[in-house]
């Protein structure tokens, strides 16, 4: 059967596509000339090449005490809490990673960074296509219809854009720089999870301390109350100082309650944080508070690459600085290579034959030549985004320092308060003591033993209070200089998610 007059005109001198004639390929020495000039444009990079912003550092911290440098056994970045040797924290510290649903969605938004990645790389690569068409057409009016004519088809097409002025190349390091910034933002995130938990954690600890001083004190209020009912009954005491009693013992048990209701919302928290929920979770009361170890703080400048915060923030720079490559690249012209070959015919049995066989290819080469001025905007916002990221880069590095230097004066601060305020309980003790006795003797009245009694809960009670301060500010310190310490620089991996 003969092709009918609409179909693709075939010729073995000028291939067609579509019933367009094309131009001869290029001759052997112009094509050698053409990808010799693409081997040398690709070698060019539109933008700017990175540079990591400076960050002006001190030679070191102002608050790093002498009590600071006693170097404890140094653990991994991944088990920094281990040096508070509590076992109860060390089995529940692993269990953020494995069950925290913030931490979670932290992961796979790493995850879509690393696939936006390999997405930009793609860009290098040739694209491939494959049709199979089938269709039917005709002319005319219903009385005067000319033959329906069917066509079948099957092509291949292929193209390809050459990365001569680095805008892939750009695209890919703006996402690798973006993905590598989002795992910093995840080890961050866990590192922030871990150090909630851990104070929480103490703060239990504190309670459970508070808690039992607070039911010893309601236990001594109870036998005042009995002995000053007895002299009342004797009377030796006033009905004064059996109210005054009455009142001291009521305030106890008032503050028994407020303790146990911090505590119950602490445990909740950490089962929240360990992906439990609170009505399934529970810590046993443990009396006695974990001692805070002393952290060596290093150098300031170590603290530029250790904190996964800071490494996501200066990811994000590179990030914008490449972003202008991309905006400048459209500038240039863009070459496109492609080729598209097949078979056409009226059906699909013999289609494959070479008759039947159309193909082309080509380069073709397009440039804007007046767009308003939308490029030179687009380069101006990517200048200024990048900008913007070096200036928060520099931002968060300085409250970076800000942190540790407050934490390294909060945990000098506070090892000195401890040990004033542990003086101020033995005086307090020891004043009990003796009003006591000279309650006993009659020499006094209850609002002496009354008072001294309430200095010594408020002196016990403010010792624990700060030896609680000083485990929270220890933790905090160690999340301030990213989870490490000491002269060599410890590389934080990526938590291990689940799927």
């Amino acid at each position: 059967m003969k092709p009918m007059e609409h179909s693709i005109v075939q010729s073995p001198q000028r291939p067609t596509i579509w019933g367009i004639a094309h131009q001869p390929l290029l001759q052997p020495k112009s094509l050698l000339l053409a990808l010799s000039v693409c081997a040398v444009l690709g070698a060019c990079s539109a933008g700017p090449d990175y540079r990591r912003p400076t960050v002006d550092t001190p030679a070191q911290y102002k608050e790093n005490r002498g009590w600071v440098k006693t170097a404890p056994a140094t653990p991994s970045v991944d088990a920094w809490w281990t040096i508070y040797n509590d076992a109860t924290l060390n089995s529940l510290e692993p269990r953020i990673a494995s069950a925290n649903q913030s931490l979670r969605a932290s992961y796979f938004a790493y995850q879509q960074a690393l696939a936006l990645t390999d997405t930009a790389r793609a860009g290098d690569f040739p694209t491939l296509g494959a049709t199979v068409a089938s269709t039917r057409s005709g002319t005319g009016s219903a009385s005067s219809a000319a033959p329906v004519a069917s066509g079948k088809t099957v092509s291949l097409t292929a193209s390809w854009v050459p990365d001569f002025w680095g805008r892939v190349g750009r695209q890919i390091e703006a996402g690798k720089a973006s993905a590598e910034a989002s795992r910093d933002n995840l080890i961050a995130a866990q590192l922030s999870l871990q150090a909630t938990l851990a104070q929480d954690y103490f703060q239990i600890r504190q309670l459970d301390s508070q808690i039992a001083l607070a039911q010893d004190t309601e236990t001594a209020y109870e036998k005042s109350l009995l002995l000053t009912h007895n002299r009342y009954a004797a009377g030796i005491a006033t009905r004064s100082d059996v109210a005054q009693a009455e009142s001291q013992l009521a305030n106890a048990r008032v503050q028994l309650v407020t303790f146990s209701v911090q505590r119950a919302q602490l445990e909740h928290a950490i089962a929240v944080l360990i992906g439990e929920p609170p009505s399934s979770f529970s810590l046993p009361a443990v009396v006695g508070i974990p001692q805070a170890q002393a952290i060596p703080a290093g150098l300031p400048s170590q603290l530029l690459l250790r904190r996964p915060d800071l490494l996501a923030a200066e990811r994000q720079v590179a990030a914008a600085n490449a972003q202008i490559g991309v905006a400048e690249s459209a500038y240039f012209p863009a070459l496109t290579l492609s080729a598209q070959g097949g078979w056409h015919g009226p059906s699909f049995a013999g289609l494959i034959a070479a008759p039947n066989m159309f193909w082309s290819m080509g380069p073709s080469l397009a440039e804007t030549l007046f767009d308003g001025g939308a490029r030179s905007a687009q380069i101006a916002q990517s200048r200024a985004a990048y900008q913007q990221t070096v200036a928060q880069y520099r931002q968060l590095s300085l409250q970076a320092l800000q942190q540790v230097e407050d934490q390294l004066a909060a945990t000098s601060i506070l090892a000195e308060a401890a040990r004033l305020q542990q003086q101020a309980v033995t005086a307090a003790n020891e004043s009990l003591r003796l009003v006591t006795n000279q309650y006993k003797a009659g020499v006094v009245s209850y609002l002496n033993v009354a008072t001294a009694q309430a200095a010594t809960y408020t002196a016990r009670n403010a010792y624990l209070q700060i030896e609680g301060q000083r485990l929270t500010a220890s933790v905090a310190l160690i999340q301030a200089m990213g989870g490490g310490w000491g002269e060599t620089i410890q590389t934080a991996r990526t938590p291990d998610i689940p799927k």
